[in-house]
């Protein structure tokens, strides 16, 4: 009787702590990246505009304008790059925070991410890479453009949006 009172103890607890731990793993903020949450705190603003308007968590957003930065870059002169990255207070961190095919952002990721006429594949896969639906793509261009617009000057809009087509 004692080991069945005791096997039933033990059961309960086990219940009770399997349930709270994918609660706590599930977490947007404990799963993040840090160079996503570092790229959410490097341009509030912009994470914020994205981030409302894909219904995702600040983490998302922030790789999310990464990757389709990302593409920008890749598509884009140097210099007229950098007309868009001086209009993006933290544009480096937003680069950093983009999903890499193994989990982590490089230079040669975000080049493959832009590369010929796979960049907006490679943006979609990205953002699936994040969590978010493909179809998060057509919400977030026209925040970026907007943004960039807004901060840089027509000239520094025209040039992502272009550079997102």
């Amino acid at each position: 009787m004692t080991r069945l009172i005791c096997l039933g103890i033990v059961l309960v607890a086990m219940c009770f702590s399997s349930a709270s731990v994918p609660q706590a793993a599930a977490s947007p903020a404990q799963a993040a990246p840090p160079e996503a949450t570092a790229a959410a705190k490097a341009n509030p603003e912009l994470v914020g505009a994205l981030s409302k308007e894909m219904g995702a968590t600040p983490e998302q957003a922030a790789g999310a304008a990464g990757a389709l930065f990302g593409v920008a870059k890749s598509r884009l002169k140097a210099e007229d790059f950098s007309q868009i990255a001086t209009a993006v207070p933290g544009m480096d961190s937003l680069l950093k925070a983009a999903p890499a095919a193994g989990g982590g952002a490089t230079s040669s990721t975000l080049s493959q991410l832009g590369s010929g006429a796979s960049g907006l594949a490679g943006a979609a896969s990205a953002f699936s890479k994040l969590g978010l639906s493909s179809d998060m793509v057509g919400k977030a261009v026209p925040v970026l453009t907007s943004y960039v617009t807004k901060s840089g000057g027509s000239k520094a809009g025209s040039l992502l949006a272009g550079a997102l087509k």
